[in-house]
């Protein structure tokens, strides 16, 4: 298929463009259209006016209303509802050019062949510092997940040493670095010495669990929707794997998700499958029995719902506390997809009454989503923090629940996780690498009516990154990056030019050779002048645990991003301005005042050692 088929207007002069959040006063701007194979450009050809350029992938649906004249239909208005949650419409005058223009766009916009995507044909104009693609791989993240220090190289020591247990009975002691290839291999153990002075190994929940890295998955054979590279209990053979595969739904048997400073170990996978005649599974029991360990207690955690998924019996998971926390009343992604499009709607709603907006925020039910996602996760930091027991968090096929719970769990104990390149990894690991369908979740968004998307439709990420909004909100000098890398991330995780929110699991983009082929978003965020601008001049670095509150009286509404495109954000961006010259200014001040004293010392001494040869003489 070529583009030029599915384009039967590539340009088109006189079109009217409507866009509420970039017009002048008159609320319109007339230019020339341009469709290319992924961009539609407007351009009004004048040094005033701003030009428009829009991604196809960005457009969510396309509206049509004709003008008719004599039951004649001699132009009308399409308008764009966009997955950046914008609204533009553009009206045009000629009845074929309009059919023509609308054709296009939807055709355009709804292409599903993966490699006619924009990031396939993208060519960055910069040169590339760092490979996003080889910066956060599985192998040293897991090592540094291991060894406690902190993930994704934001405030982690420069070396971290790891002790890799080869299949004999000699041991190599590896310094590892940013940036260096670790040479962790199938079936190698990883013992590590940070927090253990004495060597040897270091266990798990207080005894008996190292970990390897595991390449049973590395044809996806096992998983589908996992890596290839996985991090086990080493006493666990990849045979206990795969039968332990076979007892989940869609494999996705237990992994270590993160490992917190007490030693504390969190896991998550999917539920087990409801299969008649089949009550347990030994393998799987033997994992879950030998993270546990010591201790004398671990909790397996449900995110879906009592009664909507299946759990482990407590008869053959005797040691295990099952703990309910749903984080909403949803039967699919979808469910969360449905909610974040009522909460789109209200706010898009500009002529209601104060009482009948707020009654439709409510009933939108993603604040209580958002309140339920957050209480869950500092159920399960608990937990690991105070209990010091393992955790296993599942819900459904976990890839959706689970994931924003685990996730969260790590940004409120692991303050590596609240810096810029934690977070990053943090995605990387727990959403990327993980499986998360992010291609299938957004596909869609909220404006597509609901008869219309498909059940694999979802707003899990966005759910996400609404709760981490709230904790910076309530801790917002603890966090090294600003909102404004969450709105980036929202929008790229839909539409983007990168290829790191490309495909279903890892497994697809391996098939694609995305990492060869299309260039990592965390490659342009970690340019240092792009850097700079999502930095947040607030923060102060803090190893502490955040508790957040989860009363509802603490959630706040993200009005930068639901209502950038309905309320002039300008006057917050001033407002950041002026904090950023404050805080500029107040260590130009501080660095002045240390100069000061030091002139200050100096001449104190000068002047006692006048005085003494003067006592002297």
């Amino acid at each position: 298929m070529e583009f030029a088929d599915l384009i039967k207007t590539p340009k088109l002069d006189g079109v009217l463009l409507h866009d509420p959040s970039n017009a002048g006063a008159s609320g319109a701007t007339v230019g020339t259209l341009c469709i290319t194979g992924h961009h539609l450009l407007l351009s009004a050809r004048q040094e005033t006016s701003q030009e428009l350029w829009l991604l196809h992938k960005n457009i969510d649906c396309v509206e049509k209303k004709p003008s008719l004249s004599q039951n004649i239909v001699v132009g009308g208005l399409i308008t764009l509802k966009c997955k950046d949650l914008r609204i533009i419409s553009l009206e045009i005058k000629c009845g074929k050019e309009f059919f023509n223009v609308a054709a296009s766009l939807e055709a355009l916009s709804a292409i599903q062949n993966t490699e006619l995507l924009y990031p396939f044909f993208y060519r960055p104009m910069y040169s590339i510092l760092e490979d996003g693609y080889t910066m956060f791989r599985p192998e040293l993240e897991f090592a540094k997940l291991i060894s406690g220090v902190g993930m994704g190289g934001g405030s982690s020591p420069n070396v971290a040493n790891i002790t890799i247990c080869m299949p004999s009975t000699s041991t190599t002691s590896l310094a590892v670095g940013p940036g260096i290839p670790h040479p962790l291999q199938n079936g190698f153990a990883i013992d590590a010495l940070a927090g253990n002075p004495g060597g040897g190994v270091l266990q798990g929940s207080q005894a008996g669990c190292e970990w390897r890295i595991s390449n049973v998955n590395r044809d996806f054979s096992v998983c589908a929707t996992y890596g290839a590279t996985l991090i086990v209990p080493k006493a666990i053979t990849d045979e206990q794997i795969v039968l332990s595969a076979a007892f989940r739904d869609g494999g996705r048997f237990p992994v270590l998700s993160y490992r917190h400073e007490n030693g504390a170990t969190l896991m998550r996978s999917s539920q087990p499958l409801s299969i008649q005649g089949i009550k347990r599974c030994r393998a799987d029991e033997a994992i879950l029995n030998l993270v546990l360990g010591r201790s004398r207690k671990g909790f397996i955690v449900d995110t879906w719902g009592k009664g909507k998924s299946n759990t482990e019996t407590d008869l053959h998971y005797s040691q295990w506390k099952k703990v309910n926390r749903s984080i909403g009343n949803v039967s699919s992604p979808a469910s969360i997809l449905d909610s974040f499009a009522r909460l789109i709607e209200a706010c898009n709603d500009l002529g209601c009454s104060t009482d009948k907006w707020l009654s439709r925020l409510e009933n939108s039910g993603w604040l209580s989503l958002v309140l339920n996602s957050l209480n869950a996760s500092c159920v399960v930091a608990q937990c690991l923090d105070q209990e010091g027991s393992p955790v296993l968090v599942h819900g459904a096929k976990g890839l959706d629940s689970t994931l924003i719970v685990t996730s969260l769990v790590q940004i409120i104990l692991n303050p590596d996780c609240r810096t810029v390149r934690g977070l990053q990894a943090l995605i990387e690991r727990e959403w990327i690498q993980a499986g998360h369908p992010f291609a299938s979740r957004h596909r869609y968004s909220c404006y597509t009516p609901n008869q219309t998307r498909n059940k694999s439709s979802g707003a899990t990420f966005v759910l996400f990154l609404d709760c981490i909004y709230q904790l910076y909100t309530q801790f917002p000098c603890s966090f090294e990056f600003s909102t404004q890398l969450l709105i980036l991330l929202f929008e790229h995780s839909y539409f983007s030019q990168y290829g790191t929110f490309l495909c279903d699991s890892e497994r697809e983009r391996s098939e694609l050779h995305v990492h060869t082929r299309t260039t990592s978003l965390w490659s342009y965020l970690n340019r240092p002048d792009v850097l700079q601008t999502l930095l947040n001049p607030l923060y102060e670095p803090n190893a502490n645990v955040i508790w957040p509150s989860v009363a509802p009286i603490s959630l706040e509404l993200w009005s930068d991003l639901y209502l950038r495109w309905v309320i002039d954000q300008r006057s917050c961006a001033t407002v950041m301005s002026q904090i950023q010259e404050l805080v500029t200014r107040e260590k130009e001040l501080r660095t002045q005042a240390l100069k000061l004293r030091k002139q200050a010392l100096e001449l104190g001494q000068e002047v006692s050692t006048l005085m003494k040869g003067a006592d002297n003489a």
